[in-house]
């Protein structure tokens, strides 16, 4: 058995810098993300996570610092050997970013035809599945606009899953969604990962969300980390400017220690 089927960390950031000019927006950011889990990234707006994101995916290198997803250090990889490795990451962005000129069949087939040399029966086939296996099947010829917020992160899943995703990195992915959506979406995070086995990574700011969903959180805090740890142990550890994070989000504080609780 190989040290990747065995290690419960799939990613470790270690020591990650990125600055702009003469902003310095990652400042030695470490945390592990655990494989097959909910991790997920919160902190204050400007405080570094799409930025961190950006270097997890190699969308941008960064400064200094490394990103190992199974020993192997993305933050250095080039070339066609970066692509090759960047196909173990999947992207859900933010209001799902689908191509309204194409149905939805044909936005979950784009990754297919882009990276793959698979038939056009391999690919309706494996669209197909893949859509099936969502529950969206009956919607592969509608167009992105004629669906749901739901229906529309489904898609995306879908899109971002479909070359055998290993880890599925979420931007922001309940923003602008009414509160049942909110639910449903982070149940879909939670089906994905069952049936797909997917190592999950969002980033977000909606606390409800956060301590619903996540077995790991990390708090970032102006490009460093100030806590990371299950539910229980970031709430346990949070100091002054968490706390205030945490209770101007207007989620109970009732609600966080029971969540937190039953998270463990």
């Amino acid at each position: 058995m190989t040290r990747a089927e065995v290690d419960p960390v799939h990613i470790r950031v270690r020591d990650l810098h990125k600055s702009y000019g003469a902003h310095h927006v990652l400042k030695g950011v470490s945390f592990d993300v655990l494989r097959h889990k909910t991790n997920v990234v919160i902190g204050p707006s400007g405080s570094g996570k799409s930025v961190l994101m950006r270097q997890i995916i190699r969308l941008e290198k960064p400064d200094s610092g490394q990103v190992l997803v199974d020993g192997v250090d993305y933050a250095s990889l080039e070339g066609m050997a970066l692509q090759s490795k960047r196909r173990q990451m999947g992207m859900v962005f933010q209001a799902s970013a689908l191509f309204d000129s194409m149905t939805v069949f044909d936005n979950v087939a784009f990754p297919l035809r882009e990276h793959t040399k698979l038939s056009r029966k391999e690919i309706r086939e494996r669209v197909m599945a893949r859509l099936e296996s969502l529950g969206i099947a009956a919607a592969h010829a509608k167009w992105p606009a004629e669906l749901s917020g739901g229906m529309q992160r489904r898609v995306a899943v879908a899109r971002a899953t479909v070359l055998e995703t290993e880890i599925l990195i979420y931007d922001e992915p309940t923003t602008g969604l009414d509160p049942l959506t909110v639910l449903t979406v982070d149940e879909l995070i939670a089906e994905t990962e069952e049936k797909f086995g997917v190592t999950s990574l969002v980033i977000s700011h909606d606390m409800a969300s956060v301590f619903r969903i996540a077995d790991r959180i990390t708090f970032l805090y102006f490009g460093e980390v100030a806590v990371s740890g299950s539910p229980a142990e970031v709430l346990e550890r949070a100091d002054g400017p968490i706390m205030e994070f945490i209770e101007a989000s207007g989620v109970s504080r009732d609600f966080i220690e029971r969540r937190a609780k039953e998270a463990g």
